[in-house]
């Protein structure tokens, strides 16, 4: 399988896992002359360029669109015309018209488009998923996610304060997917109304919560950006109440991190006894042996179920709907903020 990467930075890594995986990376392109060196020396058998439009012409069975946050789904429209099965990582567009254009082109295209949304295959989104399909808890009803960072005020300032970077010239609810993502694989609903609050208003741009009405009556609370305390793992802890019981994820740092507490109330039970209890997850390894780490174990999944969409015909692991629906939820958010906190229905993307 030959594959492309645009943009090497959060590129770079997926690179790296494309080649421990098999995959033969033969093409990259980055706009910053320092990253494409350094991609020279970790991808020596890759051509390397400035200008992404070049790998369209490549021979190239997949491309891993790795650019700025919010610019790619014109590149993955352009490859899908192309035939060339897209993998997307963050937001897959940026507004409807991009929506709209993105499911457009997925449908005419002979190729797939597989979402790079890794938190939906984290281990702790596994073992919660595992618990909800089981119907363990009973029918889901709410659902809260967060994805946060515990930074200094100047960390943070000099993360989101330059406008000419992505991270600075986003919205503060834009960076949604990996709340929204998981919730709707555990779900499998779609969002329907977001509300959106800043939770400082003297800094409205550091952290978001977002309360989301889903499809099947469910309601989603989501947190995102920079909030303290936070333990040092990979700043996601999931909820999940059903009407039997509760599944969550461990706050704690470390290893725990990535364990679940599952609990069935006595009164659901024949016996009527309370099951409280901690699930870890089972160790993952590659074909050669190797330990996977648990924060990329997500990504392993990824690109292991994009080789699938172009070698096999598999479909995708995520796909255009929910990566969509996932990234719209930041736009619509968006709205809310600035309507003063106002519900905002999601648009009605038929095509």
């Amino acid at each position: 399988m030959r594959v492309g990467v645009v943009g090497l930075g959060m590129g770079l890594y997926l690179a790296t896992w494309c080649r421990r995986l098999g995959m033969e990376v033969v093409a990259a392109c980055d706009r910053d002359p320092a990253r494409r060196a350094e991609a020279a020396v970790h991808l020596s058998s890759a051509a390397v360029f400035e200008d992404w439009r070049v790998l369209l012409e490549y021979d190239l069975d997949g491309v891993v669109l790795a650019n700025d946050f919010d610019e790619h789904a014109p590149l993955a429209v352009a490859f899908l015309d192309r035939g060339i099965h897209v993998l997307s990582e963050s937001a897959a567009c940026a507004d409807e018209r991009q929506a709209i254009a993105l499911l457009e082109a997925e449908r005419r295209s002979a190729a797939t488009y597989s979402f790079a949304e890794n938190y939906v295959f984290h281990p702790h989104v596994r073992l919660l998923r595992k618990a909800v399909e089981a119907r363990e808890i009973g029918r889901v009803t709410l659902v809260e996610a967060d994805y946060l960072h515990a930074m200094s005020p100047d960390d943070v300032s000099g993360l989101i304060g330059d406008p000419n970077h992505w991270r600075g010239r986003i919205e503060p609810t834009a960076y949604c997917t990996h709340t929204l993502s998981p919730i709707l694989a555990l779900t499998g609903e779609l969002p329907t109304e977001v509300t959106a609050f800043p939770v400082d208003t003297t800094d409205s741009r550091s952290a978001v919560v977002m309360v989301v009405r889903l499809s099947g009556g469910g309601l989603a609370v989501t947190r995102h950006g920079f909030l303290q305390g936070e333990p040092d793992s990979h700043w996601s802890w999931v909820s999940v109440r059903g009407t039997e019981g509760l599944a969550e994820s461990v706050r704690a740092p470390g290893a725990r991190a990535w364990s679940v507490r599952v609990r069935k109330e006595g009164w659901t039970t024949g016996d009527g006894v309370t099951r409280d209890e901690q699930r870890a997850p089972a160790a993952v390894t590659l074909p050669d042996g190797s330990l996977v780490e648990p924060k990329a174990e997500g990504t392993v999944r990824i690109l292991e179920g994009f080789r699938a969409c172009v070698e096999r015909g598999a479909l995708p692991l995520v796909p255009v709907g929910p990566a969509v629906a996932a990234s719209l939820v930041g736009v619509v958010g968006a709205r809310s903020l600035r309507s003063g906190s106002c519900p905002v229905p999601m648009p009605n993307l038929s095509v």
